[in-house]
């Protein structure tokens, strides 16, 4: 987009020109100002140190390593040219470095900065406690995260997907225009942050939020199904072979084998109740309806033979059957009742199998 000099009687195009043509240069130039002026890039940040490299087995160097108001790293990386080149995978690399940084190694290198350029280096740690807030050193919450700030003067279409799927993967990079022009004799800078759009940035970091909380819920859920399933199989085994093979998982579900391919007896487990099931999929629908209207034709047998309880479900509108008994207890239920839930679900599964199995050997199809 075009930028104009308005005055009262014209609204004059002021020509885009290029750093090359300019003769300004990364580190030179474009690193000189933006070390002295970073809030050009961002507001909440403070200068640590520049070409930073203090790591085993790498020459490689940050441009220009900051730290913002909430005590995280943020890598900056600056280029002049009109694609990016590769440099959010530099970024990347960089950001992977420093995330072992520790509070000591940070203030050594703004110490190193403060010495090169010439500034007293004795309130070194105070400055930055004073940047960040705080009466002293807090290791717990220094460096938890590690932010990246690209600034080119422009993005090619590679980096811009990229550092929008990072992001959406929880990485914080942001990707900031410096598109230089010219006005008769000055050249003027135009900084501009395109990823995210800083309309936007809010509302994605909200969403990002309620995101990051829904996948701990998933992961802890996860686990606990994983605990569940770990302490039945365990019991299952010294009462019966069946599932005796499988191993716990973090699903709702373990499947079952019953020796009849697409026939299929199953222990299920939900947040507030539980089932086992005969469960019909053979990749047919045809196949498994004339399956589950065999199984219905001994419906009798099976259930005097069961128990009072089983569900007959024919799932009208899906491809599978199944045939359930539903038990009380779920993986939100108090620990302290998984057992008795365990053992409940064994025996069902025992006598699910034992009152199917003669009809199962028996099957047609």
């Amino acid at each position: 987009m075009a930028l104009f000099e308005l005055t009262g009687e014209s609204l004059t195009a002021i020509s885009e020109t290029s750093f090359d043509v300019e003769g300004i240069y990364e580190r030179r130039d474009l690193q000189r100002h933006l070390k002295k002026n970073i809030s050009v890039l961002a507001p909440d940040l403070m200068v640590i140190a520049e070409e930073y490299g203090d790591w085993v087995d790498s020459l490689r160097r940050v441009d220009l390593l900051c730290i913002d108001k909430d005590a995280n790293l943020v890598v900056v990386e600056i280029k002049r040219t009109n694609d990016g080149g590769h440099m959010e995978l530099q970024a990347i690399r960089y950001a992977a470095m420093l995330s072992t940084m520790t509070w000591k190694q940070l203030v050594e290198a703004h110490v190193a900065f403060l010495s090169a350029e010439g500034r007293p280096v004795e309130t070194a740690e105070a400055d930055i406690l004073a940047f960040l807030h705080l009466e002293s050193r807090d290791e717990e919450a220094f460096g938890k995260d590690v932010r990246i700030i690209l600034a080119s003067s422009n993005f090619s279409k590679e980096i811009t997907m990229a550092v929008l799927w990072l992001n959406d993967h929880d990485l914080d990079i942001q990707c900031i225009r410096l598109k230089p022009y010219r006005l008769l004799d000055k050249i003027l800078l135009d900084v501009q942050q395109i990823i995210p759009l800083p309309e936007a940035a809010e509302f994605q970091t909200q969403i990002r939020a309620k995101e990051n909380a829904e996948r701990v819920q998933k992961a802890e859920r996860y686990d606990i199904r994983y605990q569940f399933w770990e302490e039945l199989l365990s019991y299952a085994k010294t009462k019966t072979q069946l599932h005796a093979t499988r191993r716990p998982g973090q699903y709702h579900w373990i499947g079952g084998t019953t020796g009849k391919a697409g026939v299929y007896i199953n222990y299920v487990i939900r947040g507030d109740d539980a089932q086992v099931e005969l469960y019909i999929d053979d990749h047919n629908e045809e196949t498994n309806k004339a399956r589950f209207e065999f199984f219905r034709s001994h419906a009798d047998e099976i259930n005097a033979k069961f128990g009072d309880g089983l569900i007959w479900e024919e799932l009208p509108t899906k491809r599978a059957c199944r045939i359930k008994y539903e038990l009380q207890g779920g993986w939100r239920s108090d620990r302290s009742q998984w057992k008795t839930m365990q053992h409940n679900m064994v025996d069902s599964m025992i006598r699910l199998e034992a009152a199917f199995r003669p009809y199962i050997n028996t099957l047609p199809l």
